[in-house]
């Protein structure tokens, strides 16, 4: 199964529609998680509290966990995130924070150290950006990182086309172009 993990809120979404030709090149069943139509729990003391009394008792039960547990058991995961304000949506990182489950995506190991509980082989990252400064780091890396040092998904593609709001861009040729390169 392939995870789709959607952060696009605009209709005609220049990155959804790179990810889509990608998942066509994917060829298999694709299970999407459109982070706008999720209204993540209010991570307060109460929420806490119950979240970590669920995972101390190895209880997943509760429909909240099935956003971790379709991580876990995708074979590939596939990011839509357009670059906003430096970064990814917010709720990408709101999504991050709660499929960050003990017993689910990770466990430790005695030393402390994060142990990948994931099933994935491949993480693509399809990203656009009206500008052309766009630092790994600010978006990018940190999914890169996450996935590789704590869900045990090594190998990492990030698939872009920058440059689409500058004055004279031709955003069809720049897109198609990102569209073009995907090789799977």
């Amino acid at each position: 199964m392939i995870l789709l993990i959607n952060a696009c809120v605009k209709e005609n979404s220049r990155t959804k529609r790179i990810a889509d030709k990608l998942l066509e090149k994917l060829d298999g069943e694709v299970l999407e998680v459109k982070l706008e139509d999720i209204s993540f729990p209010k991570t307060d003391e109460k929420f806490l509290a119950y979240r970590d009394d669920c995972i101390a008792r190895c209880d997943f039960t509760d429909e909240y966990f099935d956003l971790a547990k379709n991580f876990a058991k995708a074979d590939k995961i596939v990011i839509a995130a357009p670059y906003y304000d430096l970064s990814f949506p917010a709720s990408l990182k709101q999504y991050i924070e709660h499929i960050n489950v003990l017993g689910i995506t990770f466990e430790y190991t005695d030393e402390g150290y994060p142990k990948p509980l994931c099933k994935a082989d491949k993480l693509y990252y399809a990203t656009t950006a009206g500008g052309a400064y766009v630092p790994e780091e600010f978006g990018y890396g940190y999914i890169k990182a996450l996935a590789q040092n704590f869900y045990g998904i090594k190998k990492c593609e990030k698939i872009q086309a920058v440059g689409l709001d500058v004055v004279g861009a031709d955003v069809e040729a720049i897109v198609n172009e990102c569209i073009d390169k995907i090789n799977i």
